[in-house]
C-alpha cells in the first residue's frame, strides 16, 4: 500500500463493506413497547477525514495505551449524533499523521453488534482495503429472532445485573476523574496466580486479571464492609446455544452476568473467593439464560443494567483489534480509547498489548477519582509484590486537525 492515500483506500473499502452490512447504513428507531428495530434506509455512516502535524511517536511510539493525548480530536464529536435512535450507527474517522502513518477511530452503536460482531464487520473491512475481494470471506447473517423472547416470555433465571438498587454514593464531579492504564504482563500474572490455592491454579488468566481489578477497586473506593459491590463480565454466548449460533452472526450475543457479595467479604477474605466468584459467574451463562434475559427486557422493557456500586468489564483479546490489516500490516494498538462506557465510568476491558520491553501482555484502562487511583495503584503494587511500574505517557503538542465530513 505504498503511496496510497489511507483515507480514500480505506473510504472506498467500507463503501463496499456496507453493501453486504446495509444494516450499519440505516438508522434504529423505536416502536411499541420501547423495541428497537432498524430502518435500513441507506442514509449511510458518519465518515470524517483529518490531517495531524504529529507523528505516531509523539503518542507513544510503539507502546501506545490509553488514555490518549488529543483523543478528542482523534474522533470528532459531531453534534446530534449521540442518541441512540435517527442518529448514524457508526461514526469514523481517518487521521493521517506526517510520519505516513495513520489512526482510525470509530464509535459505534452496541445496539447493532458486539465486539465479536464489530471484529467480523472491521475484518472485511479490511479484507475490501487490501485485496481485490468482491464479497467477505465470511458471509454476514442477521437472523435477529435466533434470540427473540419465546412467546409468552418467562424469566427462569437469576438476573442480580438487573437489581433496581438504591444508589448510597456521592458522583464526583468530572473534574475529579483521572484516566490511567495498568500492564499485566507475564511477570504480574505469575505475581497474582500465586496468591490463589492450588486447585485455582489452572484458573483462566481474564478471572485473575479480573478478581484483581475487583478487589483493588473496591479498596480504593473505601466502601464499606456491608454494602453489596457487583462485577459484572460480559460474556460471548455464540457457543452456548445448541446448535452454536451461525458463523457470520454479528448482532449482540452477550449476557453480562453478575457476581455479587459484600465489600467486606470481597477484601476480608483470601484472593482465591474473588476468582472463585468470577469463575462461577461464567459458567452461569447458558441457553437458557440466554433466553432468560430475552424475556426480561420484553417484561421490563428493555431496563438497563443496575450502575449502583458496579463495575462492568468485557475481554476484547479475542475480537483481535490490533491485527485488522487495510493493507499496512497489524496496528501498533488496536482497543478502546479510554476506560468507561458512555457516562458509565466504571467499565473496563482486558486489551492485548506489547509494552515498550516487548512484552505480550494485557492493558486494563481505568477511570477512577483522584485519591482512589493513588490507592489502587497502592493495592494493585502491594498485590504485585511492587513489581508494578509506573509508565511514563509521552504527551503529544497538537494543532487541531483539519477536518472533511462525508456520509456513505
Amino acid at each position: 500500500m505504498a503511496g496510497k492515500d489511507p483515507v480514500e483506500v480505506i473510504r472506498q473499502a467500507l463503501a463496499k463493506t456496507l453493501v453486504f452490512y446495509y444494516p450499519f447504513a440505516g438508522r434504529l428507531r423505536e416502536g411499541p413497547d420501547r423495541k428497537l428495530m432498524v430502518d435500513c434506509t441507506g442514509e449511510g455512516v458518519m465518515f470524517i477525514e483529518a490531517d495531524a502535524d504529529v507523528t505516531l511517536y509523539q503518542f507513544g511510539g510503539e507502546a501506545l495505551q490509553p488514555p490518549f493525548p488529543c483523543f478528542q480530536e482523534l474522533l470528532y464529536n459531531v453534534p446530534e449524533t449521540e442518541e441512540i435512535t435517527n442518529t448514524p450507527l457508526l461514526l469514523i474517522q481517518v487521521t493521517r499523521l506526517k510520519c505516513d502513518g495513520f489512526i482510525l477511530a470509530f464509535r459505534f452503536n452496541h445496539t447493532i453488534g458486539d465486539a465479536g460482531g464489530i471484529s467480523q464487520f472491521m475484518n472485511a473491512w479490511s479484507e475490501m482495503a487490501r485485496s481485490h475481494a468482491t464479497k467477505p470471506s465470511i458471509a454476514p447473517v442477521w437472523r435477529r429472532e435466533l434470540l427473540r423472547a419465546r412467546d409468552p416470555p418467562r424469566i427462569t433465571c437469576s438476573h442480580r445485573e438487573y437489581d433496581q438498587l438504591e444508589d448510597t454514593i456521592i458522583t464526583p464531579s468530572n473534574d475529579n476523574m483521572v484516566q490511567r492504564s495498568f500492564f499485566f504482563g507475564p511477570t504480574e500474572i505469575a505475581a497474582i496466580r500465586r496468591l490463589v490455592p492450588h486447585h485455582l491454579r489452572q484458573c483462566s488468566t481474564f478471572d485473575l486479571i479480573t478478581a484483581c481489578f475487583w478487589r483493588c477497586r473496591t479498596k480504593a473506593l473505601q466502601m464499606k464492609p456491608d454494602e453489596e459491590v457487583r462485577m459484572m463480565c460480559i460474556i460471548n454466548a455464540r457457543a452456548r446455544f445448541n446448535p452454536p449460533l451461525p458463523v457470520g452472526y454479528y448482532g449482540n450475543a452477550v449476557a453480562l452476568p453478575a457476581a455479587v457479595t459484600t465489600a467486606g467479604k470481597l477484601c476480608g477474605n483470601p484472593f482465591g473467593y474473588a476468582v472463585e466468584l468470577i469463575n462461577k459467574l461464567k459458567r452461569e451463562v447458558t441457553e437458557e439464560y440466554m433466553h432468560s434475559v430475552a424475556y426480561l427486557m420484553v417484561i421490563k422493557e428493555r431496563c438497563s443494567f443496575t450502575s449502583v456500586r458496579s463495575c462492568i468489564i468485557s475481554d476484547l483479546t479475542r475480537a483481535r483489534f490490533r491485527e485488522v490489516d487495510f493493507g499496512w500490516g497489524d496496528a501498533v494498538y488496536g482497543g478502546v480509547a479510554q476506560a468507561g462506557a458512555g457516562t458509565f465510568p466504571a467499565a473496563t476491558y482486558h486489551v492485548s498489548y506489547k509494552n515498550a520491553k516487548g512484552e505480550e501482555g494485557i492493558v486494563l484502562p481505568i477511570l477512577l477519582p483522584t485519591e482512589s487511583m493513588n490507592r489502587f495503584a497502592k493495592e494493585l503494587d502491594h498485590m504485585l509484590g511492587n513489581r508494578n511500574q509506573n509508565q511514563n505517557q509521552n504527551q503529544p503538542t497538537t494543532s487541531s486537525p483539519n477536518f472533511i465530513m462525508s456520509t456513505l
